[in-house]
């Protein structure tokens, strides 16, 4: 049969959601998650383990079997590939299989109580059965593949059968009737089969035959009914599962209550639960994290300081790892409050390091919730706390961040530069990329295109140095939309410089105009008063004084045609002055221009 396409996932985040799921009782979905698992890692012994529990919770025996043997295929002496064949063999019924294998568990980790517990159920359950179990080989060295040795067990089964059969003969009248409703219960659907073969019984015709192997028809009925009997016994002997469930949960309640427990339990309570609640919430499992953070914090609330030393960093470890989960789930206003406590309580115990883990958090959810200047302001606090430079670039590149939300670009840009210098002293390429992106875009929003355009290609490098491809892409993008920017920008001011020159070359015609028409009115004003002059003397001195009057006149016509000619060349040497510097101007950005766009 073809495969199909390789789930999308990882080994280890499939193995801890089917671990999960299964301890949940969803079994059905705890073995999609290990089928997955086992697509990525087929020899995995860890996971052909946790399959083989799936298939026995769900009744497939064979395939856990299948399992069990396959995990030990390249260890023999794999503890738990031992156990879980012995569990599915003992549950096929095979107790002397079990037993053996129970027996090797306990010999390679004698310090584990399960295979002693294993040892002790199979030998109450074969002398339930056939009484003492003295045939059976318990030292036995080989590879006992079960489903190979069968067959070499076959004629001893067949001597079971007929030992089972004359004391089904013997005891059937003794026994007293079991309950018809506790048997259907204990055999489930297989009470069909035993109500079957007793209706056969009836059939006297039938039952004095004989099959073709010689053996009467009766006995092979009486041997499937003793077989039944000796399952409904076994299943009543048996502990019910919910039963186990119920019984270990009211023993960790009794740990729990006691008023002392012993400090390395306690360790290892809390290590264990510590473990616990980060890989839940690692595993994507952030509710059931939330929820056994509560439960433990609860717990370690009711003890006192002699029992747990550390018991105010812990409380507040907990508020962290609840405001966290809180957070992953989009509850930011109780993740806000989580956080907040365990500020306070990091203050008033005095715990720098837990009060620089709670402003770091609070920064996050008001940055998350679109509160920047709210998140700025704790971030700025959390920096003089800072440890390294790796973390100074983290704080300076978050704040730089929300100052660029808030649309405030010089204070983005110092803070770019601020992560970059932390980003150079600590080595790391990465934040060198984020830092010299964040100085980009702020000089972009600042207009200082060039600058922009050199960090972008700085970022650049970083991502090929790192092998990013998607930030390769981006940079590129960030990059096309800056020249465009720049470009479009150089076209605006040519337009506004163009749109200043020819308004004053019309006006400097105009005053040329102007500066005619007012010799015109001159020469026009000079004429009126000589003539004036004329009729008010006499006309005796006409002719000496009209001379003197036409030097003058000419004189004053000779002064403004060379005023009116020296005003005319001042204003076009001012044109051409104005022209050979928007000439000027003109061929810088010219070159600008063609530079980016070539």
């Amino acid at each position: 049969m073809a495969e199909g396409p390789a789930p999308t996932g990882t080994f280890p985040g499939f193995m801890s959601q089917g671990a999960l799921l299964y301890l949940r009782g969803e079994y059905g979905k705890a073995l999609d998650c290990f089928n997955n698992a086992l697509q990525l890692r087929a020899a995995d012994k860890h996971g052909l383990v946790a399959r083989s529990r799936c298939y026995l919770k769900l009744g497939d025996v064979q395939n856990s079997l299948k399992d069990a043997e396959a995990s030990l295929q390249n260890d023999k002496t794999f503890s738990e590939g031992l156990y879980q064949k012995a569990e599915t063999l003992y549950t096929m019924g095979d107790f002397e299989f079990a037993l053996v294998f129970y027996h090797r568990g306990s010999e390679l980790r004698p310090e584990l109580q399960k295979f002693r517990l294993g040892i002790q159920k199979s030998h109450e359950a074969i002398i339930n059965c056939i009484g003492s179990p003295s045939s059976v080989k318990l030292k036995n060295t080989e590879d006992l593949c079960f489903i190979s040795r069968q067959a070499e067990s076959k004629k001893a089964d067949q001597k079971l059968q007929i030992k089972l059969i004359k004391d089904q003969k013997c005891t059937k009248k003794q026994e007293p009737a079991r309950n018809q409703k506790t048997e259907r219960q204990l055999l489930g659907e297989l009470y069909a089969d035993k109500a079957y073969l007793e209706k056969l019984l009836k059939d006297e015709d039938l039952m004095s035959s004989v099959t073709k192997q010689g053996v009467k028809v009766e006995d092979v009925v009486l041997g499937g009914i003793a077989y039944l009997d000796t399952r409904a016994e076994f299943w009543q002997q048996q502990k019910p599962i919910y039963a186990r469930v119920r019984e270990r949960r009211l023993r960790q309640q009794r740990w729990i209550r006691e008023k002392k427990p012993k400090p390395a339990e306690v360790a290892r309570f809390i290590v264990q639960s510590m473990e616990d609640i980060d890989m839940l919430l690692t595993g994507d499992c952030p509710e059931e994290s939330c929820r056994k953070a509560e439960r433990v914090l609860k717990t370690i609330q009711g003890w006192s300081e002699d029992e747990v030393p550390n018991k105010k960093e812990l409380i507040g470890n907990l508020h962290s790892c609840i405001g966290n989960a809180q957070f992953e789930m989009g509850r930011m206003e109780a993740a806000l409050k989580s956080h907040k406590m365990d500020l306070e309580f990091a203050r008033q115990n005095n715990l720098p390091d837990a009060v620089s883990r709670a402003l770091d958090n609070i920064g996050r959810v008001y940055a998350r919730t679109g509160k920047f200047q709210q998140a700025i302001d704790t971030w700025e606090e959390k920096i003089p706390l800072a440890k390294s430079s790796l973390e100074k670039t983290w704080l300076f590149h978050e704040v730089g961040r929300c100052y660029l939300e808030l649309g405030r670009a010089e204070e983005a840009q110092n803070c770019g530069e601020k992560s970059l210098q932390s980003a150079l002293e600590a080595g790391d390429a990465e934040w060198q990329l984020h830092a010299s992106v964040l100085l980009a875009q702020a000089q972009e929003k600042l207009k200082d295109y060039w600058s922009a355009i050199a960090n972008f290609e700085k970022a650049l490098e970083k991502a090929k140095l790192v092998h990013s491809n998607a930030a390769q892409q981006a940079i590129i993008a960030a990059l096309d939309d800056v020249s465009r920017s720049f470009i479009e920008d150089l076209k605006e001011r040519e337009k506004e410089t163009e749109a200043h020159t020819l308004p004053d070359h019309d006006f400097s015609g105009e005053n040329a105009e102007d500066d005619k028409s007012e010799g015109r009115e001159g020469e026009q004003s000079s004429e009126n008063q000589r003539g004036e002059k004329e009729d008010t003397e006499s006309k005796k001195e006409q002719g000496s004084e009209r001379e003197e009057l036409d030097e003058q006149d000419e004189k004053e016509k000779e002064s403004e045609e060379e005023r009116s000619k020296r005003e005319g060349e001042e204003s076009e040497r001012k044109e051409e002055g104005s022209e050979k510097e928007e000439e000027e101007i003109g061929d810088d950005e010219k070159k600008q221009f063609d530079f980016l766009s070539g």
